[in-house]
This record gives structure tokens, C-alpha cells and sequence, in this order.
């Protein structure tokens, strides 16, 4: 398979080694079947080839694109497996299985060459779209060209664009540029065949062409509206979206499972709910109203003590390790937070311990962070730049100290954004709020909703600007098991962008930017993971973000829904691919 792709499974060996001890899984495969308090980690719960019925989703707030191309929330990829299939995907399986990278609408994984700066797939024959047409390498080069170089989609990652070879002059995006032949660095020889040309070594492509490679007949995209019309290659078609209220699926006629070796497609349809009341949803999910809770953040402070206190219901949840990381964005570009030494002072004031209790104290929660990379990603290592005390409540004399540096002694006045429709993410930033009014910093919360939270608001720099939104409240998980997929997107320069951004405190080092450079090429898996180790200390030293929780959830599955496992490829949340309902 090439020493490249090679090199980059063994990175992530040694991140299963660290991360899976973390999540507690102590199964190799999914043959065992599991039930019980904590299950999932030990096998598959309720193991079923049941066919038929509904199976019912609710969120509390809507997806920010359904489109496969323009999203970034976990759930939504995890959940748009169902109707899109990217070349290559996350194994379903118990434990770390689920970390494992395998082929999807590719036959096998790449075929890199050229040092690993070119990249081959096959694409499987006899794949369709729910109008029947066959799915060919055209169709995949399109949703990379429309996903990476339109300005109209820009809530997803932009990868391609940064390590694709670019045209001269640079291309943009198929919507101004009309030419057939488009990005000239991805070529599809044949209607089975796409080569992917980089302009430099990236040793994990298999893991980056999971996302926006799920194939859009270029006839049939509508730029944004698409995600009102999105076009099925998976076993599901969208029968009707209505943003803020529902979405129906039902059956995709032309999909064989001859083409699909990791979809099984056991319910006939499948609905979700949006707008949700989050302590509502928890309720229904409890009385057997409901059978997912799609955003996976876990149950509500309110229904936490009723999952846990109540045998009945303990049996169907499981605490789990999440593998992201909860935090404080803070913005450089909002005064006076331009300067480190308030930066810094926020980082000694937070109370973390707050923070903890808010997400449900070190069981349900998780537990208090010190580091950008959490302990299951490699690149991990024990640090504490800013220590908020012995009790974790926060160091008010060394914030007072660093107050006074930055010529605020008497502290400011800043806000706090957080998700309206997560009640958790709200109660943290409220007692965020409440620590840093010990030193003088008061603060305002601004609440908005999780479908716009990055595309309009704390993923707009000018919305953040405008409005002197210094602080966010803010989630992450990698987008794979490595250093380079945790932390790129979130603190790389050239990630920022004008909305959909996830680098929410637009850190901007050059030193930073350039040790990702390195490490993506370098085969070397020790030297890139001590890389990534610097990365976390330079910018802890920029104190842009204040790390609060290795978040760990409480998830429940009713008692009706069939194989379950978790998957880590999307953060820790159950996995959407193959479940079934009796």
C-alpha cells in the first residue's frame, strides 16, 4: 500500500494504544454482543438484522447544513453517512475498531505515490444515486471543487483547498469557473478512477478524504439551496427537509447492497425532529418516545440523576470517555483581549471546576483540562501552563497580576458567547461568568443557536468583532486520530476564514502554521507527534484558548434500538450507520 499510507496507520496505532485505555474498551471485536450500564464499550448492544420500521431522531436545534459539503458538526457527518458515501470512512465496531479508517465508495484505500504528494482511488462499480444514475470520479472531483473553492460554501474545512495543487491563475470554484476540465490537479482518467495531485507529502490523505468526497452530480447542485435537494448515493434519499422542523428519509430504490459492504439499511424509514427543548428530548428518549438524540452531547443536567439513580434506566446509558475537548475561545481582535496579558488573565480566573459541575461533575462531565490535545490524541503531553489553583476554582492573585500587565487592574467588561438550545454549554459559560467577576472581569452571555453558531455567529470574525465577543464557548474533536486532525482546524492561520470558521480565536503564529507543514509530510511518527506536542505549548503560551474539560458523556439508547456501538471516528457519540428498531 505505500510506506505513506503505512506510516499513518501506524501514527494512529499509537494513538489507539493511549486513547482507547482512556475510553476503558477492552474488546477487539465486534462479535461480542453487550447490554448493560456502559455496554457499548464492550461489544455490540442488542445485535439485530431486523428489517423494517421507523426510527426516530430529535435534535435540539437543527444541523448547520445537511450538506455533505458545506457542515461541520460531527453529528452530521456521522448521520450523513446514510445518504452520502465519501471514498472512505470509519469502521463501525466496538472500541478502537471504530478508529479505523477503511474504504467506502473506494475500493481500497489509496494508492499514494510520488513521495505521497499523489493520491489514486478506485471507485466501486455499480454505485447509484437515487435517480438511478451511476455515480462516476466526475461527480466526486465536482463535490471537492465545490465544497473547497466556492465562496457560497464555507462551513466545512477546507483542506483540499490548502494541499491541492492550485491552477495558474488560481482557480474559483465552479460556480464563476464553467470550464469542464476545473481544478486541474484532480483528474479522473476514467468514470471509475480519480487522482488527487498535493503540493506536498500528506501522509494521512486516507483520513482527510472521508470528508466532502461524497459525490454531487454537478447538474443537479444548487450552490446552498442543495441542502433542500441533496442528491442520495447511500441506502436513504431525503423525501423532505424543512429547516428548524424535520427531515424524512426513506429508502434509496437504486442502492445495491452488492456495492456497500458496511451498510446493512434495517429500518424502512427514518425521521428527526428539530427544535427540540433539549430536557424534553432527554424525556422522551427515556419514556420510548424517541430513539436518538442526533447532536450525541449526551442527556441534560435535569435527567442525568434520574439516568443514573434509576436501575432501569442506568441500564440503557453508558458514560463514556468523548475524546474532544470542551473550551474558551478567546478572540485576539477584541480590546482588550489583544493583549496576552488579559488573555492570560482569563486563563487563571476560570473556574473550571464550575465549568465541570455544569457538564455533570467528573463522571458525566469529564475531566478538568490543562492542555489543548486531549489525552486520547496523539501529540498529547502533560502540561499545566496556567494553574487555576489547588482547588481548581481558579488563581485570582496570578489573573489580578496579569491584570494589572495589561493595564486593566481594575479588570473589563467583555461577552461570552454560548449555544442557546444547550443548556450544559449555557450553565458553564454562567459560571465561567462568575469566576472571572472575582477579578474585576464582568461579562455578558450572548445566547444563539447551534445551527448558526459557526456560519453566523462565533465562526464570523466580523460578527465577533462587531459585537466584542471576546470569549466562546466552544467543542472540538479531531476530524481523525492524529495530532494533525485535532488540532489544524482549530488553531492553524489559514484556517481562519470570513464565516463557518472553527478557529474561533483566530490564532495566527507563524511558527505554528509551519510546524503543520512538517508534520504532515515527515513519515517519521514520533518526530511528527512531538510537533504537535510544540503546537499545544505555543499556543497555551498565546493563552488564545483556556482549556476546561476532556469531556466525557452520558449517553442513553432505548431498549428498542439494535446494534449499537459508539463510534470515535466522530467524537464519541453513537454510531448512526447501521442501527435498527424493534
Amino acid at each position: 500500500m505505500g510506506k505513506f499510507t503505512t506510516t499513518a496507520v501506524a501514527a494512529v496505532g499509537l494513538m489507539l494504544s493511549v486513547g482507547l485505555a482512556a475510553c476503558g474498551s477492552d474488546k477487539e471485536s465486534g462479535s461480542a454482543d453487550a447490554s448493560g450500564f456502559n455496554a457499548v464499550e464492550k461489544g455490540v448492544v442488542n445485535p439485530s438484522d431486523k428489517k423494517g420500521g421507523t426510527i426516530r431522531y430529535a435534535s435540539s436545534d437543527d444541523w448547520d447544513s445537511p450538506d455533505m459539503g458545506d457542515t461541520y458538526y460531527a453529528f452530521s457527518q456521522n448521520f450523513g453517512r446514510l445518504y452520502g458515501r465519501a471514498l472512505t470512512t470509519f469502521k463501525v465496531g466496538p472500541g478502537k475498531e471504530s478508529l479505523e479508517i477503511v474504504p467506502d465508495l473506494a475500493e481500497t484505500l489509496g494508492t499514494p505515490s510520488d513521495e505521497g504528494k499523489t493520491w489514486t482511488y478506485k471507485i466501486r462499480k455499480g454505485v447509484k444515486f437515487d435517480d438511478g444514475t451511476e455515480v462516476t470520479s466526475k461527480d466526486v472531483k465536482y463535490a471537492v471543487e465545490r465544497s473547497n473553492f466556492s465562496s457560497e460554501l464555507q462551513l466545512g474545512p477546507k483542506y483540499f483547498k490548502q494541499y491541492l495543487l492550485d491552477n495558474d491563475p488560481p482557480y474559483k470554484g465552479p460556480y464563476e469557473d464553467k470550464s469542464e476540465e476545473g481544478l486541474k490537479s484532480i483528474e479522473t482518467p476514467d468514470d471509475h478512477t480519480i487522482v488527487f495531485h498535493l503540493n506536498q507529502p500528506f501522509s494521512e490523505f486516507d483520513y482527510l478524504v472521508q470528508m466532502q468526497t461524497q459525490p454531487v452530480p454537478r447538474a443537479k447542485d444548487k450552490g446552498l439551496e442543495y441542502q433542500k435537494s441533496i442528491v442520495s448515493s447511500g441506502p436513504y434519499k431525503i423525501d423532505s427537509y424543512e429547516r428548524g422542523k424535520h427531515m424524512k428519509l426513506s429508502r434509496n430504490q437504486h442502492w445495491d447492497k452488492a456495492t456497500d459492504p458496511l451498510r446493512t439499511a434495517l429500518p424502512d424509514t427514518i425521521e428527526v425532529a428539530l427544535k427540540q427543548n433539549a430536557d424534553d428530548l432527554d424525556q422522551k428518549l427515556m419514556s420510548g418516545a424517541l430513539e436518538m438524540d442526533i447532536a450525541g452531547t449526551g442527556v441534560q443536567g435535569a435527567a442525568q440523576p434520574k439516568v443514573l439513580g434509576d436501575a432501569k434506566h442506568k441500564a440503557n446509558a453508558d458514560n463514556v470517555t468523548a475524546g474532544y475537548l470542551r473550551y474558551v475561545a478567546v478572540n485576539q481582535h477584541v480590546k482588550p483581549l489583544d493583549n496576552v496579558h488579559c488573555r492570560r488573565a482569563v486563563a487563571y480566573a476560570t473556574d473550571k471546576v464550575a465549568a465541570q459541575t455544569a457538564f455533570g461533575g467528573p463522571v458525566a462531565g469529564g475531566e478538568i483540562a490543562t492542555t489543548v490535545v486531549p489525552p486520547s490524541v496523539t501529540g498529547y503531553a502533560k502540561a499545566d501552563r496556567y494553574p487555576v489553583g489547588a482547588d481548581q476554582h481558579g488563581d485570582l492573585e496570578k489573573a489580578k497580576a496579569e491584570l494589572a500587565e495589561c493595564g486593566q487592574p481594575n479588570g473589563f467588561s467583555t461577552k461570552i458567547s454560548a449555544r442557546s438550545d444547550r443548556p450544559k454549554e449555557v450553565a458553564a459559560a454562567q459560571g465561567i461568568q462568575q469566576g472571572l467577576a472575582k477579578v474585576g472581569i464582568k461579562t455578558e452571555i450572548v445566547q444563539v443557536p447551534a445551527g448558526d453558531y459557526f456560519n453566523k455567529y462565533a465562526g464570523t470574525p466580523k460578527w465577533v468583532h462587531d459585537n466584542g465577543v471576546g470569549l466562546m464557548m466552544m467543542a472540538w474533536a479531531a476530524d481523525w486520530p492524529s495530532g494533525f486532525g485535532f488540532l489544524q482546524q482549530i488553531v492553524d492561520g489559514r484556517a481562519i476564514k470570513p464565516s463557518g470558521g472553527t478557529n474561533l480565536q483566530e490564532t495566527d503564529l507563524p511558527e505554528v502554521n509551519q510546524l503543520f507543514d512538517e508534520a504532515i509530510k515527515d513519515t517519521n511518527a514520533e518526530a511528527r507527534n512531538a510537533r504537535y506536542t510544540k503546537v499545544d505549548q505555543l499556543v497555551m503560551e498565546d493563552a488564545g484558548i483556556v482549556p476546561l474539560i476532556y469531556a466525557r458523556l452520558l449517553l442513553y439508547r432505548p431498549a428498542n434500538v439494535t446494534n449499537v456501538t459508539l463510534t470515535h471516528g466522530y467524537g464519541g457519540m453513537y454510531d448512526y450507520l447501521n442501527l435498527g428498531v424493534e
